[in-house]
């Protein structure tokens, strides 16, 4: 099992999960030209992939998936509430469950959505199972619940939103009415609180600590990864961040590991 970003950030989400023969993507914003161009690069084509799955109906999340669907026929799969909100038009193949959905099968990957707290419609996050190893992605989310806790306490890697530096966001550019639209309880997850987070569940067993949606404007890779670190000084060896423009590598999970 191994996962790759595409782009993490405000300017376009999307996310590579592959497991045995399957192969999904997470949330697509970036347009249809520019996906099939990040893909190139980790050397797969969007006919490759089984499904996408959205998170939720904002435009760095979703911009992507309804030229995706139309021209290759990827099915996708999102909440009642995304749908009713998202501004994609057309899907062929659509799969809608509801935030509290159990997990479901999607080709040899067992994926189960989450609720979370966002300024959007019905929005998930979600964990994917295959061979013994789970992958847990959690962004876009405000604050953190013991529901949220509980879905990611034993994945073996984690993709973490890191989105602002609470101080860099008080004294950045951003207007008063915006930055408490970040900061607030239905925003983003503040290094603070992403490192709250880290403290209540199992990390000592990650393989991999993959920090995402970091802001431009009101964060910088040095204070997440500090951040980070200071939960656990064993952390440190595995922790990367994600950029918007490139993308990763891959990250493999291995059993046992």
């Amino acid at each position: 099992m191994r996962f790759a970003s595409l782009g993490s950030g405000s300017k376009g989400n999307a996310t590579l999960i592959q497991a045995g023969d399957t192969c999904l993507l997470l949330d697509c914003g970036f347009s249809l030209k520019e996906l099939e161009a990040r893909m190139a690069r980790l050397d797969l084509h969007p006919d490759h992939l089984h499904a996408v799955l959205v998170t939720h109906e904002h435009g760095d999340h979703i911009k992507g998936v309804g030229p995706l669907a139309r021209k290759y026929g990827t099915p996708v799969w999102m909440t009642h509430g995304t749908w009713r909100n998202a501004p994609c038009g057309d899907i062929p193949e659509l799969r809608l469950f509801g935030s509290h959905t159990p997990a479901f099968q999607i080709e040899d990957v067992e994926v189960r959505p989450f609720a979370v707290p966002h300024d959007a419609r019905e929005p998930t996050q979600f964990t994917f199972r295959h061979d013994g190893l789970t992958l847990g992605i959690l962004t876009d989310t405000g604050s953190f619940t013991p529901h949220m806790l509980e879905a990611v306490e034993n994945v073996d890697s984690l993709l973490l939103e890191c989105n602002h530096d609470t101080r860099m966001l008080r004294d950045g550019p951003y207007p008063p009415r915006l930055q408490a639209r970040v900061g607030g309880d239905y925003g983003h997850l503040s290094n603070d609180q992403a490192a709250a987070l880290l403290s209540h569940i199992q990390h000592q067993r990650l393989q991999h600590l993959v920090i995402g949606h970091l802001s431009e404007q009101n964060n910088c890779p040095k204070l997440a990864r500090r951040a980070m670190s200071a939960v656990s000084k064993d952390l440190e060896a595995r922790i990367s961040v994600l950029e918007q423009s490139g993308g990763s590598d891959w990250f493999e999970l291995v059993s046992g590991g």
